[in-house]
């Protein structure tokens, strides 16, 4: 609950202002059933019934009605412009730290999970936050200054109402307890069941392709029986509160009227005045009621609040440097370099390299030997465990991560096209570029030819499946082209690529990468026999270095490597 207070801190003029409408609604609400009871006492007064006063308190009762209405109307006001807005801090601040967090948190983490956090457990948080103000401040108002009202009416029979109050929140918090452990498995069991969601319909084609429907199926419907079972018992458990508190204020109402009975033939007591004090006790009683069933929304929320926050909690990347390259040259050093995902199993070992700038640096191996993880430590997405990476002299972690990253241009084998038109996503790393230098650069790519035949060209609106794989290959490249980046980083960059295309993508590659410090990570070897050093790793070491040429007379991995492709071929 501390955590959520910090965001509302922001807000404390609006909450104090709710408040103050809060009790403004409550004392003119309260100040009612005293007009009532006036009333009453001089209908049953043994003198004649005044009519004019009768009007006279009618008036007044619709005023106080009317103003009261007015301050409650203004109360939930505020409070929804505050709880939109702390909600959306919190989302803000959530997408912020996200960006900050190492990849290893969203390597342990699925994207739906995350994005269940985001979005599902922070609008049950906004519920519980509205509920919160509108019901839970205005309830505790309504008891405390009820109180204040009954004991200048009564102070026995408030007394006794005092007395028997505690019964209520002793039950209200013997089953929140138990709803709450309830309401925080829903919220995990939700948050997997949107991974699971999100999973299938993003690999459909694969999970048709292998005949996967029936047991996705399953799984999902496990999932669901958990969702079902889990959201049963929050039920359950929070549905006895209400009930369980009805049935103490009954007997605080009980316990009033049978008081106040006694005393009215003595004369401690007028029936007017029995009148209010009923009326009261009902006020008295209804907040408890309502927050009764806030208490079980609050529940909910705490639970989904307690998922938010473990995000937001986590640890985020070290803080960076204000380091920046003038001029990037390309001289690359790599020295004594350790790293490992897990701390039991060390994926790269005593790794060293010197790049001379300008080199075509080619890595090839086994699938899992340690190839893209070389480059994730180039681009400092993961820190080494020993040892140091250079940068013309300069250590990586002595640098910004945005002058690092900005100094690479970087294609993926794992495209990424945003939704969007074809030219933002061309001009993603450059948003001034203009219409001139997107064609040229999609010209030297190859990619101009079916960008022409989309239905808008440039202006065409693209979608997760609007182009092909290897379409949107191409749009990454063009992407980095237009960029010209002083080094490259190129991962299996021609992997979803027709021959015919690959041929002419490595024409542009060879303008692109001339005077440029490149480093290659490829499965057709074809593509790197130019390259000035090729590494060849397995488990995490060079096994093997050198041209292409000096790698075939070795008659090493490499040799057996490119021999059974081409002779697959």
């Amino acid at each position: 609950m501390k955590k959520i207070l910090k965001f509302i801190g922001k807000y404390k003029i609006f909450l104090v202002l709710s408040v103050l409408l809060a009790t403004v609604s409550v004392i003119l609400q309260l100040y009612v059933p005293i007009l009532f009871g006036d009333a009453i006492d001089q209908i049953v007064a043994e003198h004649q019934v005044h009519f004019d006063a009768m009007w006279i308190l009618l008036r007044e009762i619709l005023v106080l009605v009317a103003i009261s209405a007015l301050a409650t109307w203004v109360m939930n006001m505020i409070n929804n412009h505050m709880t939109y807005h702390i909600v959306q801090d919190i989302r803000s601040q959530a997408i912020r730290h996200i960006q900050r967090l190492p990849l290893s948190y969203l390597d342990r983490h699925s994207s739906g999970d995350i994005v269940s956090r985001i979005i599902a457990d922070t609008d049950i948080l906004s519920d519980g936050i509205l509920l919160g103000f509108t019901q839970l401040f205005s309830g505790i108002v309504t008891i405390v200054v009820t109180l204040i009202f009954m004991f200048s009416k009564n102070f026995w029979i408030t007394l006794l109402v005092i007395v028997l109050t505690p019964m209520s929140f002793l039950i209200a918090r013997f089953i929140s307890s138990r709803s709450f452990e309830m309401f925080h498995k829903q919220s995990e069991t939700r948050g997997n069941q949107t991974a699971l969601i999100d999973e299938m319909i993003g690999n459909q084609k694969v999970v048709k392709a292998f005949g996967y429907e029936e047991k996705a199926s399953e799984r999902f419907a496990q999932i669901n029986a958990d969702l079902q079972k889990y959201s049963q018992k929050a039920v359950f458990y929070s549905s006895l509160t209400n009930p369980s508190t009805r049935f103490v204020n009954n007997v605080i109402y009980a316990g009033v009227a049978l008081v106040g009975a006694f005393m009215i033939p003595g004369g401690a007591l007028t029936v007017g005045g029995l009148s209010v004090l009923l009326s009261y006790a009902n006020q008295y009683m209804k907040p408890f009621n309502d927050i009764s069933s806030v208490i079980t929304e609050m529940q909910n929320a705490l639970a989904c609040a307690n998922r938010i926050f473990d995000l937001l909690e986590e640890e985020e990347e070290s803080p960076d440097v204000e380091g920046t390259i003038n001029e990037v040259k390309g001289n690359v050093s790599i020295s004594h370099v350790d790293f490992s995902y897990d701390k039991n199993h060390r994926l790269i070992e005593d790794f060293n390299l010197e790049v001379d700038p300008g080199m075509r640096i080619a890595i090839v191996g086994p699938t899992g030997c340690g190839k893209t993880t070389f480059i994730n430590l180039l681009m400092r997405f993961y820190d080494v465990d020993q040892g140091n990476i250079k940068i013309d002299g300069k250590p990586i972690d002595g640098l910004s991560r945005h002058a690092l990253r900005s100094s690479y241009g970087m294609v993926l084998q794992e495209t990424w096209i945003k939704d969007g038109t074809v030219r933002e996503n061309i001009a993603f790393g450059k948003p001034d570029a203009t219409d001139e230098d997107i064609i040229r650069v999609a010209k030297e790519a190859h990619s101009w030819e079916f960008i022409e035949r989309l239905p808008k060209g440039l202006d065409t609106v693209l979608h997760e499946d609007s182009i092909s794989q290897g379409q949107k290959q191409l749009l990454c490249i063009t992407r980095v082209m237009l960029c010209l980046p002083p080094m490259l980083i190129l991962d299996e960059a021609t992997s979803s690529i027709d021959t015919r295309t690959e041929q002419q993508i490595q024409e542009a590659f060879d303008k692109l990468m001339k005077g440029r410090t490149s480093f290659i990570v490829a499965h057709r070897l074809s593509t790197i026999r130019n390259a000035s050093l090729i590494l060849v790793m397995k488990d995490g070491k060079i096994i093997e270095q050198g041209t292409h040429e000096e790698l075939l007379v070795q008659g090493g991995f490499y040799n057996k490597l490119y021999n059974s492709q081409f002779q697959a071929v």
